[in-house]
């Protein structure tokens, strides 16, 4: 399932940030390592002696991963290459069969005012890989992460059940806990009878309803292997579900969260469902998007 991990870079902070989750993950996982770096297509139009600097620059960043990778023994292979960087990420990692993208949530081609970089948003965009997001505000330090506790959202749609092997996987490398959470939307389960108060029976049936959501993706998690799971079912109706995902995450020091890119409401046209994409763009934990593919 990650077996080979693809990470691309653009020389920032948050660039090798990412890469260390990811050489950290690849050790776990005794995972083959792509380091990649893609200038700018919009470079072109440069001087011969520009685009050999921007080449030289390009081998520098992917040099740096290389040798993060060598103090701990491990090889990584390393292209630099040019063309449109979002669409290369992801034709690149269909082409080397990778099993997980992990790249920084905003890196140096983000404009300040984005909450997440114009790359990272196209590679979600495009990719039928699973995407590991490291947040801009990922405070972990040196090359070794811990991941006790993860935390996958559900609303029960197919997308979200098809998290649960991912979650499984880095669960059982990790030893980790896997916490199976549905919150239940009040005042958009009600719709306009929301407005007077809802009936107890009405919630008791949703209620019933995020109790079977949860349980059947703890099994479909304690099916592909031995890990600890616990469940809950949290009520939201001003705040929204993003934001209770949002305060499950700090009550329960959660590490990683995994979770589909879109649920049962969701357009495909969407670049993301509302709630992965308000997650995504607001919690300071790494998140790993599975895709419908």
């Amino acid at each position: 399932m990650y077996d080979r991990i693809l990470i691309p870079v653009d020389g920032s902070d948050e660039a090798t940030r990412a890469a260390r989750r990811g050489l950290d993950l690849a050790r776990r996982f005794d995972a083959a390592v792509d380091v990649l770096h893609v200038i700018d297509r919009r470079s072109s139009t440069r001087t011969s002696d520009e685009q050999a600097q921007l080449r030289e620059r390009g081998e520098e960043i992917v040099g740096e991963i290389e040798r993060l990778a060598a103090d701990h023994d491990q090889s990584v292979t390393t292209t630099v290459t040019d063309g449109s960087p979002a669409a290369r990420i992801a034709r690149l990692a269909a082409d080397y069969e990778t099993g997980l993208i992990v790249i920084g949530r905003q890196g140096i081609t983000g404009l300040g005012k984005r909450l997440l970089g114009g790359v990272t948003e196209g590679v979600l965009h495009r990719s039928d890989v699973p995407v590991l997001v490291v947040p801009t505000g990922d405070q972990s330090t040196g090359d070794s992460f811990d991941y006790d506790r993860l935390l996958v959202p559900t609303d029960g749609s197919d997308n979200a059940t098809r998290a649960a092997p991912r979650a499984s996987a880095v669960a059982q490398q990790c030893g980790a806990t896997a916490h199976v959470l549905s919150v239940i939307d009040l005042q958009a389960a009600g719709g306009a009878f929301s407005a007077g108060g809802l009936e107890e029976s009405f919630v008791d049936r949703l209620e019933d309803e995020g109790e079977a959501i949860v349980d059947e993706l703890a099994a479909e998690i304690d099916a592909t292997g031995d890990v600890d799971v616990e469940t809950a079912v949290e009520k939201t109706s001003l705040d929204g579900v993003a934001a209770e995902i949002r305060e499950y995450i700090g009550a329960h020091d959660i590490d990683l969260v995994v979770m589909g890119s879109h649920g049962r409401s969701n357009l495909r046209r969407q670049l993301l469902g509302s709630v992965s994409g308000a997650v995504l763009r607001s919690v300071d934990v790494p998140i790993l998007i599975v895709t419908r593919s």
